[in-house]
């Protein structure tokens, strides 16, 4: 971290600044981006550090229990936590599918089973479940999830949908024809109501995109398709782990059977354009924990949760 200078080039990373899951607005900054996958969450000694961005580094995911060192190394420099959470994974070597439907409470078990039951039962035939790998497949799974993701909350409300411009849909063609490609579509009849997409990193599926049709949320299709893609994928008997990268949720935290607690730390130069823009993130951080505080204590964040997915 003493590599201070004037900075490589770096990365525009545009930090979102959000409010109940809604993006307001972005601070963009030059940043060198220092990802960490599943394995360099576990490893025992952090990586060398890259030289620093013109405005400094974006640690993604990296261990809380590495914060203290961290701190210690920077110095003068602006140091922020912009999220904690923890990042939940699946070990998979050795292991089997039932030893990860086991990892459900009863109660757990059998409601994912009524899922599934209740989704069947609302169309004729039933639900099927399509896996998609080599590079043909990939090229219709892509064509065929396209117009499914532009519908999903992820895109409307997150930007998160499934990338499915002519480049992405190239790189993931090419992916799929080195075996580094996983996905799935739940179909209702003939039509697709929920999506999976998982590269593959070194023998570990990424948990890159789910999504599902806001017009079967009540039938739970991207849970029910979960479910069924860990089948297959326990099936294959390659894989090391699943990993569900960077943030917390419900479903990560129910579909995990393992985690270490991190965090997405900025590090900046410490000019006073980084201090506005520090202090401006915090206080709109500060106002959504309080918000989400005040919604806990009414009972009422999952509703409005709800409201604004629509």
């Amino acid at each position: 971290m003493s590599r201070e200078g004037e900075g490589v080039e770096g990365e525009l990373v545009a930090l979102r600044i959000d409010v109940a899951g809604r993006t307001l607005g972005h601070v963009r900054r030059r940043l060198c981006v220092v990802p960490h996958d599943i394995d360099a969450v576990l490893a025992e000694a952090p990586a060398d550090m890259p030289p620093a961005a013109s405005d400094g580094w974006l640690l993604r995911s990296l261990p809380q229990s590495r914060l203290a060192t961290l701190e210690a190394r920077t110095g003068a420099w602006l140091t922020a936590v912009r999220q904690r959470y923890p990042r939940h994974y699946i070990p998979m070597d050795g292991a089997g599918f039932d030893d990860w439907w086991q990892g459900f409470s009863s109660k757990t078990r059998s409601t994912l089973s009524r899922k599934a039951r209740r989704l069947a039962e609302q169309f004729d035939g039933g639900f099927a479940v399509r896996a998609y790998r080599t590079a043909a497949e990939i090229a219709e799974f892509m064509s065929l999830a396209a117009a499914l993701s532009e519908r999903t909350y992820q895109a409307r409300l997150m930007q998160a949908g499934l990338p499915t411009g002519e480049a992405d849909i190239a790189a993931a063609v090419s992916a799929a024809a080195d075996d580094n490609v996983r996905a799935f579509l739940l179909f209702a009849g003939a039509r697709a109501i929920a999506y999976l997409y998982l590269p593959v990193e070194q023998d570990i599926l990424v948990y890159a995109h789910l999504g599902y049709d806001p017009g079967f949320a009540d039938l739970s299709p991207g849970t029910v398709l979960h479910v069924e893609a860990m089948r297959m994928l326990y099936a294959e008997g390659r894989f090391r782990a699943f990993d569900f990268t960077e943030g917390d949720g419900a479903h990560k935290a129910q579909f995990g059977r393992a985690s270490v607690a991190c965090a997405d730390v900025l590090v900046l130069r410490p000019t006073l354009r980084n201090r506005a823009a520090l202090a401006t993130m915090a206080g709109i951080d500060g106002f959504a924990a309080r918000s989400r505080e005040v919604l806990d204590r009414m009972g009422l964040r999952a509703r409005v949760k709800a409201l604004l997915r629509r």
